[in-house]
């Protein structure tokens, strides 16, 4: 059993940049894929990016290709999201979530364990 606690959401202004982290015990953590996902209300839920165990490849989706950065630290269990270039569209409630083989890093539904959430506000 995984466990993730994410940290680092925020009220921000259009333009601005934060750092999401996300720690992860009771797993061995270098054997997981890991995304961060996000759901505004009314929404589903969205993916942002993902990256490999080892941290050699990385995926976005496409409203964030570009102004986002997914890192990882085995040695911490860590995950990191770097969002630049906040819109107010990247409002919502962002989730780090672990993956476990098969990967199917784009799809929810694949990914075995979540975070409670947290909450980023860009304002305009």
């Amino acid at each position: 059993q995984v466990q993730l606690v994410e940290s680092g959401g925020g009220l921000l202004q259009a333009g601005d940049s934060l750092r999401l982290s996300c720690v992860a015990s009771g797993g061995t953590f270098s054997a997981y894929l890991m995304g961060w996902f996000r759901q505004a209300p009314g929404k589903d839920r969205e993916f942002v990016a993902a990256i490999s165990t080892g941290g050699s490849t990385t995926y976005y989706g496409d409203s964030v290709k570009g102004r986002f950065t997914i890192s990882r630290d085995n040695a911490k269990n860590m995950v990191y999201l770097r969002m630049n270039s906040l819109k107010p569209e990247d409002t919502a409630v962002y989730y780090c979530a672990a993956d476990r083989p098969p990967f199917g890093p784009y799809t929810p539904s694949r990914y075995d364990y979540w975070g409670q959430g947290t909450q980023v506000t860009v304002s305009s």
